[in-house]
């Protein structure tokens, strides 16, 4: 078992061709009781070597000393670091050690939090990210503390630049739920509703052998934002949703089953006192302000029935009708769903009256069909890998174990009681 100052002079002289890096990782390993024996003592070590070059001998070093115990001093000392090394290590060489390399991020978000400056974290913990995974469909376990460190920070477009890829390998279930549920609720703050709707929504039907808290806080929010954006929610669950989410989510979550209840009816009045009956346990759940759009969201829907029956209407009878209080509130309303692009109308400022048109989408314009055929595209590629995953499955030796046994149980002969000879 070497010294560690043996040790460092190997990392300093093996850390350049790949046939090195190799030679030096089984040495690394080797050598780790050595460097957790002396962990105390390892900074003095980590001054002498460059992150950039030598990041996989840096990174043995770094992680055997943050092991042992630090002050709040030391351990602030460490984050700028840690930072400076997430930044400027190889890729190619902290891939080779991919746990200890997650157990630093982790380290170093611990620490951000615990001085309460998430965006200090923001930065280097995206970098961590596109470092650690293998391709941009591979979700990390470092993808879920980035996108809390966003959330935190109020970074919300920093968190969606990697909610836009596709993700198809997923390393730990934890992580999965945890990336959708911080996901949707980055996607919210951003009024992204659809893609928050198609997160949550993940969360909700993934596989669970038993209830998960992360699953019941998402199902409260994919209610909500349900209402918000499409007016209506559905008390059935899909197919693929587990027996386990479907037995149990709804005792949980009941207060917001009332809310959709209340929804429905199209009664301001009715929804406000069902807000009113559980406030409380919608601000216990941090979902107070998805309520309250909730219920301003209603408005909205009412104002938009209206214009499947009227092509004009004054501000006064829309504010009557919705139960506003003011005509000016009635058009501080249809504003905002004209610039948002609910509704499509004009408002006459004189004699207060607004005019509902047609959508003037014709779906011809260039940009309409690059985006349509994009979507063609992506769903293309999504078939392809379907059929790969099904060819793989198909051929796995335990599925087809099992499938045997099934077809077996159920074998059509096994229930033919048709005679195949008749006597004449």
């Amino acid at each position: 078992m070497e010294s560690v100052e043996a040790l460092v002079a190997h990392i300093l002289g093996l850390s350049g061709s790949t046939e090195e890096i190799s030679h030096l990782h089984n040495l690394l390993r080797q050598s780790e009781d050595t460097l957790q024996s002396n962990a105390p003592q390892l900074g003095q070590f980590l001054v002498q070597l460059d992150p950039s070059k030598h990041s996989l001998g840096y990174l043995y070093i770094l992680e055997a000393y943050l092991s042992s115990p630090t002050t709040k001093e030391q351990a602030g000392e460490l984050v700028p670091s840690i930072a400076r090394f997430i930044n400027s290590c190889l890729a190619e060489q902290i891939r080779l050690a991919p746990e200890k390399f997650i157990s630093i991020c982790k380290y170093f978000k611990d620490e951000v939090l615990r001085r309460q400056s998430p965006l200090m974290g923001v930065a280097p913990m995206r970098t961590a990210v596109w470092k650690l995974k293998s391709s941009s469909e591979h979700l990390t376990t470092l993808h879920p503390d980035f996108l809390l460190l966003c959330l935190l920070a109020k970074c919300y477009k920093s968190g969606l630049s990697i909610l836009e890829e596709d993700v198809f390998e997923v390393d730990q279930p934890r992580d999965f739920f945890l990336y959708c549920y911080y996901g949707g609720m980055i996607c919210i703050g951003q009024k992204h509703f659809r893609k928050a709707i198609e997160l949550l929504h993940n969360v909700v039907t993934a596989p669970m052998s038993s209830l998960n808290a992360i699953a019941v806080e998402a199902y409260k929010k994919y209610i909500l934002v349900l209402l918000i954006h499409n007016g209506q929610f559905s008390t059935a669950y899909p197919k693929y949703a587990s027996s386990v989410a479907q037995r149990n989510l709804k005792s949980f979550c009941q207060p917001y089953y009332d809310l959709a209840t209340s929804y429905s009816t199209g009664k301001i009045a009715e929804l406000e006192s069902c807000v009113e009956t559980h406030r409380e346990k919608f601000e216990s759940d941090n979902n107070l302000g998805l309520v309250k759009q909730v219920v301003s969201s209603l408005y909205k829907r009412n104002i938009q029935r209206l214009t499947q029956t009227y092509l004009t209407l004054s501000l006064q009878d829309i504010a009557n009708t919705v139960q506003l209080n003011t005509p000016k509130e009635a058009e501080m309303h249809v504003l905002q769903m004209i610039q948002d692009g609910e509704i499509f109308a004009t408002i006459n400022q004189k004699d207060g009256m607004v005019s509902f048109h047609e959508d003037p989408e014709q779906y011809k314009s260039c940009e309409m069909i690059e985006h349509i055929d994009s979507s063609i595209q992506r769903i293309m590629v999504l078939s392809k890998k379907l059929n790969t995953v099904h060819e793989l499955i198909s051929c796995d030796p335990a599925y087809l174990g099992k499938a045997g046994r099934e077809r077996q149980r159920f074998d059509i002969d096994d229930f033919d009681s048709v005679p195949q000879k008749f006597n004449m």
